[in-house]
């Protein structure tokens, strides 16, 4: 297994809390967010706001809004 670095971790982080990712990358985003504080950061932000978009009942996130915050996630590295 390879380790997995910020940019992959950040990446694939609402598929991991969707619990979408095979259990090896699964894995190697969890081995890192023990370790990266910055990341576990961005896992925090993500889960308030998946707590904010769920306490409001939003609509699902359009593709193009979707598409547009991964490339902002994306160009954080």
């Amino acid at each position: 297994m390879t380790t997995t670095n910020c940019r992959e971790a950040v990446r694939e982080l609402w598929r991991f809390l969707d619990g979408e990712l095979p259990p090896d990358e699964r894995l190697g985003v969890e081995e890192h967010l023990e370790r990266c504080v910055r990341c576990c950061g961005e896992l925090e932000f993500a889960q308030a706001l998946r707590g904010v978009l769920a306490a409001q009942r939003a609509e699902p996130m359009p593709a193009d809004v979707r598409a547009r915050l991964e490339q902002f996630i994306d160009d954080l590295e």
